[in-house]
């Protein structure tokens, strides 16, 4: 189905069960699947937004993924191609984050906001984001990827159009929106 969707493009799976990767690259070896080790819990989600206000790391203006251990939220460790990619669509759809010791959707709606700010060529990032019905999807999606890029929701699925930070007449702060 991903193929077919995406002929011509390149899509990753992040997945947190690495026994999922090894299944489903048997059945389709040409997938780009990479088991992830996320470094969060659920139940930390408002510890790590206080984190994220207080740690320069995370402000937009400085906000690196790739080996930025001191952001509780970026994601790191993954191989070369996740960080240098310009995506034009994330779609946010995991890790679990319905019981307090998941991993939670934290780090990666943080991640994906920044993914889309730093893009360098023309036009927005499309993010995707399930399960909007929960409340940290909710407030981390509000505070990272920003209402008034919010174009579209369905249900529990929101679609954002994120422009890059260069397209964003950006007040240098501490915050996303």
């Amino acid at each position: 189905m991903w193929t077919s969707l995406n002929p011509n493009g390149n899509t990753i799976f992040l997945e947190e069960d690495p026994k999922w990767v090894q299944t489903v690259l048997k059945d389709a070896p040409s997938l780009h699947a990479h088991p992830v080790k996320y470094r969060t819990q659920l139940k930390e989600a408002d510890r790590l937004l206080s984190h994220y206000r207080s740690e320069p790391s995370c402000f937009p203006s400085k906000a690196c993924l790739r080996g930025n251990e001191k952001c509780k939220l970026a994601l790191t460790g993954f191989p070369d191609e996740f960080y240098d990619t310009e995506w034009d669509l994330i779609m946010l759809d995991a890790p679990r984050g319905y019981f307090p010791e998941a991993p939670g959707r934290m780090a990666a709606i943080f991640s994906a906001a920044v993914m889309a700010r730093n893009r360098k060529g023309s036009g927005v990032t499309h993010v995707f984001l399930h399960d909007v019905d929960r409340k940290i999807e909710k407030t981390f999606a509000e505070e990272f990827l920003c209402r008034k890029y919010l174009v579209k929701s369905v249900g529990r699925l929101w679609h954002f159009e994120i422009p890059s930070a260069a397209d964003i007449s950006s007040h240098g702060g501490a915050q996303f929106c």
